[in-house]
């Protein structure tokens, strides 16, 4: 009896100790996107992040409602693109985030350390901004797998453009672009497109005011780069999308050009600056490598191991990089001839295999790293400069069309990706 009792003591109390304690709210569910969730906590998140590059950069921004707007869209866009990466058994792997990170410290000409230690200056946990990293390179890996199957470029094409780089001489002029798009609303009636023109009428008219074009960017526009103030960045007239194009042709550094209509919407551009590149010479380098593709049955692990164990076997004489090449590289191209890619622009490489050869000396051979490729080791052969020649313009022209057509061709996937997904904004 006298255990009841102290059992039954002791039950009161913690019944009154819970009764008392504060209910600490657990974090929600604001938007189910297919069978995936964003929490409140992530669209918080980011919202920060971008106040906190505001402050950075002495940009004022709008009211949180309109950001966490723009947060929202940017968050769906992203988790429909983990979806269809998950889709595809696609994963960044810590080798290839170290690899990545090791470059970024590199071409802010700092050491891990450093880097680690700047951004935790700024307020940032870095685990998270690895993991930030992380998703960064997936998102844009799948994104460039799914929009390059979309992209056919003909050789007509080519030698089209570069007749036109030829006659107009704008190769090396690059527009510093900023883009806002009012996009069409549901209702595509006649009032309701008259609306939306009315919506772009006032837009441009806060610009002609003096509004700061970034400013009213983040609050008005739909455009895929709304969050970042509609800055496109530096583009090539050969480059952008082709909306773009005849809108910039004859403008001036601060011209402001709009609205006009496509499909989606009314747009306004304004041209933050224009730049010329003067290029006489062009820097190539000559390289080996081998490719060991990874899959289902090879991992990243062996995939590393296996290089490790060539660059010992090339180190201590026992084999060639030529005849290692020859029996194990998954590039056919080059395999056949010892994995010699032949002298080149280094910017036709993916990004990790270009800023690799820019650290390398003559002759010097890398350590294993990743690329979207697989996994390689590269020997940097030699540097040269040479006159640009009928051959680099059509390299040139290539690049500079398939920029242009992913452009496009990005957010006609985005758009389709929403259109097959089921969202649910419960916040």
């Amino acid at each position: 009896m006298k255990l009841i009792k102290t059992i039954l003591t002791v039950s009161l109390l913690c019944t009154s100790y819970f009764a008392q304690a504060e209910v600490t709210p657990l974090d929600r569910v604001a938007i189910v996107v297919n069978d995936g969730v964003i929490l409140k906590s992530e669209i918080e998140a980011l919202i920060q992040q971008v106040k906190q590059r505001s402050v950075r950069e002495k940009q004022a921004l709008p009211a949180d409602r309109v950001l966490k707007t723009q947060a929202t869209e940017r968050l769906i866009d992203n988790i429909l693109k983990k979806q269809m990466a998950e889709r595809m058994s696609m994963r960044i792997g810590d080798t290839q985030l170290d690899q990545t990170i090791a470059n970024i410290a590199a071409e802010q000409k700092m050491t891990v350390t450093q880097l680690k230690s700047a951004i935790e200056s700024d307020g940032v946990n870095f685990a998270t901004y690895r993991e930030t990293i992380r998703d960064d390179i997936l998102l844009g890996q799948v994104e460039r797998i799914a929009i390059r199957r979309r992209i056919n470029i003909s050789d007509q094409e080519v030698d089209n453009l570069v007749d036109l780089m030829k006659e107009h001489g704008q190769s090396n002029v690059q527009y510093q672009v900023g883009h806002i798009l009012i996009a069409n609303s549901d209702d595509m009636s006649t009032d309701g497109q008259k609306a939306t023109r009315e919506r772009a009428d006032r837009v441009l008219s806060l610009l002609n005011e003096g509004s700061d074009f970034k400013r009213v960017a983040i609050t008005s526009s739909s455009g895929p780069k709304a969050l970042e103030g509609g800055d496109w960045g530096y583009m090539n007239i050969n480059e952008m999308p082709t909306l773009f194009t005849d809108a910039v042709a004859g403008t001036s550094k601060g011209d402001v050009i709009g609205p006009f209509k496509s499909g989606n919407g009314y747009h306004i551009i304004k041209i933050f600056d224009i730049k010329g590149q003067q290029q006489v010479d062009v820097n190539e380098v000559n390289a080996k490598h081998i490719l060991i593709k990874t899959s289902i049955i090879l991992s990243d692990e062996r995939a590393k191991s296996m290089l490790d164990g060539f660059i010992k076997d090339i180190e201590s004489g026992k084999a060639t990089i030529d005849e290692l090449a020859k029996k194990h590289s998954d590039d056919a191209g080059s395999a056949i001839k010892g994995g010699e890619l032949g002298w080149n622009d280094p910017s036709i490489y993916v990004p990790s295999f270009k800023d690799t050869l820019a650290r390398l000396e003559t002759n010097e051979l890398s350590q294993p790293f990743k690329s979207s490729h697989g996994w390689h080791i590269v020997q940097l052969l030699g540097k040269r400069k040479v006159d640009a020649t009928d051959e680099f313009m059509k390299n040139r022209a290539y690049q500079l069309m398939f920029n242009r057509k992913f452009t496009e061709e990005s957010s006609a996937w985005a758009k389709e990706l929403r259109s097959k997904a089921y969202i649910d904004i419960l916040d």
